[in-house]
């Protein structure tokens, strides 16, 4: 049985029509309001099947080790002969530091949220919601980009096999469109079996990319001339080896596709399985399965990195790596085919093939892990976002937006998918700065630093090289910020009470009324001396007509940070001047109000009255201050909170403004 099949039908139930069964299964998992599943279909953490760090490296590998598909091809066309240089420094950039980097973002972003978190977390507030939108912009690049491309290139190596039959010639759209919605099926129907999935396609790929390498070693090395030649073209070409490692570091940034799955890496956290004294707070053991996964990713895929590029650039022609060759985008598919014959060479492409269409999955997966986590928290997204299969369909169709803007061209999609992978990298050297920063790591802090220079170098060449990915970028961006925003305003009757807690002392005020109604008294915090309270108590009595002599609470809603949406409140009974004073702290004092009210009269079951002052000022910006800070018209406001979420009249709560 997969993680999404659903439970027995109870045979006394109402046999639902074909519209409600459909939404069932469409809405499946929308029960999750913390999008806390990673992936879908996924159990809670706590009933979740935990795995070995190396079963979890293979489904983060999918990704990763999939570049070599199409990296030594991408290499030997953007550096020529001095391919083997280049990717020697994308090998230091990767081993010294985007690894150092991830391993402190496994230490501090244990639950997956990534290096967004981070600096979630050290940018609070509306800047820091601002950050995070504008990163899941260039996520979201990263990771339609890896499924297109990926797909793309997938077809590529299809086609390009000897044995595929002509009329398949030149469908790299349709083909390409087609493993999209086969990736975009899997995931609808559930994808419980990935990591077992991604074990066996890793090792079937890697096992035979050591053959290659090996034979393809073989062959350089009985081929002395070759050798000798590239050599002679390296050294005569650039003048001297100084002038050949200068233009390697500026040929680096094309190269930074080598880069990608530590992001992943970090966001499968979750599944890596720890020591048994592990608590969530302090998973020791899950933090250092997920460092050795990182490490031994990067020095696998640094191996095969610089074996290849050597071996690419000394055994094909450089115009096979041009536009139409044999090579381009496939040059260890052409290795295989060249030195091991045909019947090695379709094997590989099918290993190619099939971990090509899974590194989709595993994009498909960070983009269901990241959206849900985020934009519905914020209430930046509609409430289906929070379920799998409707994100599942919209990601599917944008793939296949890309794929025909872009014709399947696996080159023109390079730029994007760098400029994704390197704007992520350069966040979490970032965060990592700031964190080290922040707890007085003085030598830490620098060297995160310099890292944080490169790899910001490293972005802006590469936008500047190649400015269609921050182009792409800049439509997820706008797309995302717009949408979230349009949907933060519409959603912004809703109640955003995840719970509500009534400490012992509130509760002990509001019992104190046995037949009701139990009358509250909306106050302003920041008027706090007693002389506030007795107007604002005398005014209430003259104008709202409530019996002299009634014992009266005060509701006081503190506003902490007004961008957020989902919160959880708590309520505490104070007294102040003598007042009784109900005190809760919420990002949004009429919804706050209201959540609080409902919670009155399912606790007690009696109706809550509240009272209210108009609230002076020109009402545009009293709605401005309610949906950037919580705050402006508190009672019409609150009257609709309460309406929307209670539509039964005899059931309200009831608001008096005077």
């Amino acid at each position: 049985m997969t993680t999404m099949s659903r439970p027995p039908a109870d045979p006394s139930a109402l046999h639902p029509d074909a519209r409600s069964r459909f939404r069932s299964w469409l809405l499946f998992g929308l029960q999750d309001s913390k999008g806390t599943h990673q992936g879908p279909g996924a159990v809670s953490d706590a009933h979740a099947r935990k795995h070995s760090w190396w079963q979890v490296m293979c489904l983060t590998g999918v990704d990763y080790f999939s570049t070599l598909g199409y990296q030594p091809a991408i290499a030997a066309l953007a550096a020529g002969v001095i391919s083997p240089l280049a990717t020697l420094v994308l090998v230091a950039v990767t081993l010294l530091g985007a690894l150092p980097v991830y391993r402190r973002v496994a230490g501090e972003s244990h639950r997956g949220e990534g290096s967004i978190a981070m600096l979630e977390r050290l940018l609070p507030r509306w800047g820091g919601k601002l950050i995070v939108l504008v990163l899941l912009g260039f996520a979201a690049t990263d990771f339609m980009i890896t499924m297109t491309l990926s797909a793309a290139d997938a077809t590529a190596h299809l086609i390009q096999n000897p044995l595929v039959p002509d009329w398949l010639h030149n469908q790299n759209v349709p083909v390409t469109l087609f493993l999209l919605a086969l990736l975009g099926a899997v995931f609808l129907r559930g994808f419980k079996e990935a990591v077992n999935i991604a074990v066996v396609l890793v090792a079937l790929y890697l096992s035979l990319n050591v053959v290659v390498v090996a034979v393809s070693m073989f062959e350089a090395v009985m081929h002395p001339v070759a050798i000798n030649d590239w050599w002679l073209e390296l050294t005569t070409s650039h003048g001297n080896p100084l002038l050949a490692v200068g233009i390697a570091l500026l040929v680096f940034p094309k190269l930074a596709l080598g880069l990608s799955g530590f992001e992943t890496g970090v966001a499968v956290m979750p599944q890596v399985r720890g020591k048994a004294g592990d608590t969530e707070e302090q998973p020791v053991g899950r933090i250092q399965g997920t460092r050795r996964l990182l490490t031994t990713a990067a020095v696998i895929m640094s191996s095969f990195l610089i074996t290849t590029s050597f071996t690419t650039v000394v055994l094909i022609p450089q115009q096979e790596f041009q536009a139409g060759g044999e090579a381009n985008g496939r040059a260890l598919a052409f290795m295989a085919h060249e030195y091991l014959g045909v019947g090695f060479g379709t094997a590989y492409d099918i290993s190619t093939i099939a971990i090509l269409w899974f590194a989709g999955a595993s994009a498909m997966a960070g983009l269901l892990n990241l959206v849900p986590r985020y934009l519905p928290r914020y209430g930046m997204a509609p409430e289906w976002a929070k379920a799998v299969r409707p994100l599942v369909l919209v990601f599917t169709l944008v793939g296949f937006l890309i794929t025909v803007i872009f014709n399947a061209d696996v080159d023109a999609q390079g730029g994007a998918y760098a400029t994704g992978v390197l704007v992520l990298m350069m966040s979490a050297a970032t965060a990592v700065t700031l964190s080290a920063r922040r707890r007085h790591q003085g030598k830490r802090t620098v060297a995160f630093g310099i890292i944080a220079v490169v790899f910001i170098y490293t972005t802006v060449a590469n936008i500047f090289e190649r400015p269609e990915g921050l182009r792409i970028a800049a439509v997820f961006i706008a797309g995302i910020i717009v949408v979230s925003f349009l949907s933060r305003v519409r959603r912004s009757f809703e109640l955003h009470a995840t719970r509500v807690h009534l400490d012992e002392q509130a509760l002990g005020f509001i019992s104190e009324t046995w037949e009701g109604p139990i009358r509250l008294i909306a106050h302003e915090p920041l008027r706090l001396t007693p002389q506030a309270y007795r107007e604002k108590f005398e005014s209430a009595v003259e104008v709202s007509h409530i019996p002299v002599g009634e014992q009266s609470l005060f509701l006081e809603v503190v506003v902490d940070d007004s961008s957020d949406f989902e919160t959880e409140l708590a309520v505490h009974g104070i007294t102040r001047h003598g007042y009784r004073i109900l005190e809760v702290h919420g990002p949004v004092v009429p919804n706050t109000i209201a959540s609080v009210l409902l919670h009155i009269r399912d606790v007690t079951g009696l109706m809550p009255h509240v009272y209210f002052r108009w609230t002076e000022g020109n009402p545009v910006i009293n709605l401005l201050k309610f949906l950037f800070l919580g705050e402006g018209e508190i009672a019409p406001v609150t009257r609709e909170v309460l309406r929307e979420a209670e539509p039964e009249v005899s059931r309200r709560p009831w608001v008096h403004v005077g």
